[in-house]
């Protein structure tokens, strides 16, 4: 059981962090994120499947590695490549486990997300991607609406748990992270966003920073 933390003296160092790197160059390069996140969801659904399948891919893999195959295939190799194209191609460009995540596109092929997603709450549609795309937990269905747009949702992974144990918010970090851990965890994570007057989306690319030098998407 993860125990949490009564003292406050960390969370007030990190809310001083945030207060610095909001006010420094990182700002800007946050800011270019989020714009681009903003004009990502305003795509079609072409746009939004590229983006849905960048996400299938990072799970257990790395944004970087993402980002690269997502750059290779564009939206028109992710929709129309054949099975065993898409799976060869995955394989050829280093994907750790390029037949599960080839069959996992494939079979989102058969969704409309945006069209799916329209005229809900920002949570009701990570319930339903959760629910509905294979390939995506909680963390990457969080992670697929904040790179269109959707800050209020928080993207927990290893970085952000170091991040809270590292400040007093937790004592230890959950060894899994199912739907009551991981909206304990994102309850956490709204307080502090809250705190710092920014959403949650915007949160965790200074946390982010703060950890790896980098705002990625």
């Amino acid at each position: 059981m993860v125990r949490y933390e009564k003292r406050t003296v960390g969370g007030k160092e990190l809310l001083e962090k945030l207060e610095r790197a909001r006010n420094g160059p990182v700002r800007e390069m946050v800011e270019g994120r989020l714009g681009e996140f903003r004009e990502a969801g305003k795509g079609g659904e072409g746009r939004w499947f590229s983006e849905l399948c960048f996400c299938i891919l990072t799970a257990n893999y790395t944004a970087h590695g993402g980002m690269r195959i997502q750059k290779e295939l564009g939206e028109e190799g992710f929709c129309n490549l054949p099975h065993p194209e898409l799976v060869a191609k995955l394989k050829g460009l280093g994907h750790r486990f390029y037949n599960t995540r080839g069959k996992f596109i494939v079979e989102a092929r058969e969704k409309r997300v945006k069209r799916e997603l329209g005229g809900k709450s920002q949570r009701e549609m990570r319930e339903w991607l959760v629910g509905n795309v294979k390939g995506l937990g909680w963390k990457e269905a969080s992670h697929f609406l904040r790179n269109l747009g959707y800050f209020e949702l928080a993207i927990i992974d290893r970085h952000i748990l170091s991040i809270l144990k590292e400040y007093g918010y937790i004592s230890e970090i959950p060894k899994t992270l199912g739907k009551r851990k991981y909206l304990e965890m994102e309850g956490i994570l709204g307080k502090i966003a809250e705190k710092a007057g920014m959403s949650q989306g915007e949160l965790d690319l200074y946390l982010w920073h703060m950890k790896t030098g980098k705002v990625l998407k």
